[in-house]
């Protein structure tokens, strides 16, 4: 069920550039409208489910949510901008590094990392440079995108750390709600800070932002959401890096945008690098027999949406 499910979040996160290249809409306001409309779905039947959910969540979650939220919008703030500076593909790279930088973040709390990971996590940038190029220019203002973009990198790591963090303890829909209606609020902030219109678009423009809320904020972050009470952050980072040649592929069948030429080659070193990772975690947490017989493996995760027992 896991696999699917990430397989399912993959698909959600690579239709998202697609969709908003396609969308004649500001992407400040695209991000607005994908976290306000997946707060409200996710938070009807969260509240119903759970009237008293909400009042009970103690401040540390609350602290963890409200981190995750900052974090997801100023990544929407830092990529987007690096975009308007920088090519795509050095952009795509440098916010990809997302898994070095929990692998960092790990590091500063003192956990110490296996050479399986390091070689898988090489591994799998390596895949990432394969299909993206990694052209990083140097002109001043492609040098400026290039550091937002690595900033963007950082926010989205720190975004799922914080999201892991929040959901040992809270439901899918939760934290979902609260995050991505926090996250809503920075960015209508953020909006009209740069002055970017939230109405008046066309009709294909509310149709694409529909599909963006429902593809990649509902299929791939809340899947993503749910599965960092399953798996490891690190690991949720590494099955994200698919969402480049899955994003390519669309762009190619949708967009009819050339494919590049390294997509698939990128792809298999990908995957290659995610087994590494995910064999070295196996070893290190398969519990002795004794364990085993004493009760301690972890039990089963719960359903997507369900609650987490406190």
């Amino acid at each position: 069920m896991t696999f699917f499910l990430a397989a399912v979040g993959v698909l959600g996160v690579s239709a998202s550039g697609p969709i908003m290249a396609a969308t004649a809409a500001p992407a400040l306001a695209i991000a607005f409208w994908r976290n306000a409309l997946g707060a409200v779905i996710m938070g009807v039947p969260a509240g119903l489910r759970d009237r008293d959910g909400f009042r009970r969540l103690s401040r540390t979650e609350l602290k963890w949510a409200a981190l995750a939220a900052l974090a997801l919008a100023l990544h929407f703030a830092c990529f987007i901008s690096a975009l308007r500076l920088t090519s795509v593909a050095a952009a795509t790279a440098l916010v990809c590094l997302q898994a070095g930088w929990i692998a960092l973040f790990d590091l500063f709390r003192g956990n110490r990392m296996a050479r399986q990971t390091l070689a898988g996590l090489f591994l799998a940038f390596a895949g990432v440079v394969v299909i993206t190029g990694f052209d990083v220019a140097l002109s001043p203002e492609a040098l400026t995108g290039d550091a937002l973009a690595l900033a963007g990198g950082a926010l989205a790591g720190l975004y799922t750390v914080a999201g892991g963090k929040a959901r040992r303890t809270m439901s899918t829909g939760t934290y979902t709600t609260l995050c991505y209606g926090a996250c809503a609020l920075i960015l209508l902030v953020l909006c009209a800070a740069f002055r970017q219109p939230l109405i008046g678009f066309e009709p294909a423009a509310w149709a694409g932002i529909l599909a963006v809320t429902l593809m990649a904020q509902l299929l791939g972050h809340t899947v993503f959401n749910h599965l960092l009470a399953v798996i490891s952050p690190l690991v949720v980072s590494m099955i994200i890096l698919l969402e480049i040649p899955g994003a390519a592929l669309l762009a190619a069948v949708f967009l009819g945008e050339a494919l590049p030429g390294g997509t698939y080659a990128g792809l298999v070193i990908i995957l290659a690098g995610l087994a590494v990772v995910l064999w070295g975690q196996a070893r290190g947490r398969v519990p002795a027999t004794g364990d085993r017989l004493a009760g301690q493996i972890p039990p089963a995760p719960p359903a997507l949406g369900g609650d987490v027992e406190k």
